[in-house]
């Protein structure tokens, strides 16, 4: 396995406000989960390296649910999104270019929900356990998830062809 150093790139230097830095940083998180699908064909996309059955595309279909669930449903109230399959099996009928691009959709759609609230104190339409929390926490929390998933998909693509970098 040749060592790749080909997926590095600058973090994202947006300070214009709460909002336009924290969707920055998001989408910098986002982007940096589908460069690690760049390049792969659907087998190598779909193999499994880990005991947990973890896979790029997997990771890709668990982390759309998670852009529906937490924009859709508790930012915006879309009762379609209260129940989602956060499982990162991927039906064999769907194919990768289907499970990516149906990502990006999510992920557009969140940041057009973002731009559409009423800033970052805004509190969710559907409340997050007992309560409403704000639009602020659930940019935060979907910034974590999305970066700790990068983060297994830098793994995931290193173990396949050694190729590194955010």
């Amino acid at each position: 396995m040749t060592k790749i150093e080909s997926q590095r790139r600058p973090v994202p230097f947006a300070d214009g406000g709460e909002l336009d830095t924290a969707l920055a940083f998001l989408g910098f998180a986002r982007e940096s989960v589908l460069k690690k699908a760049e390049g792969l064909g659907e087998g190598e996309l779909r193999r499994v390296l880990v005991p947990t059955g973890t896979n790029l595309l997997g990771l890709v279909r668990h982390l759309t649910a998670a852009e529906r669930y937490w924009f859709g449903h508790h930012v915006a109230g879309r009762e379609e999104f209260r129940e989602v399959d956060f499982g990162m099996a991927v039906p064999e009928e769907l194919t990768a270019r289907q499970v990516l691009a149906d990502y990006r959709a999510a992920c557009a759609d969140s940041d057009a929900i973002v731009r559409a609230a009423a800033g970052p104190d805004a509190p969710t339409a559907t409340p997050v356990g007992p309560e409403p929390r704000s639009l602020r926490w659930v940019l935060a929390h979907m910034t974590s998830e999305t970066a700790r998933h990068a983060g297994h998909a830098d793994i995931l693509r290193e173990q396949l062809d050694g190729a590194t970098g955010r």
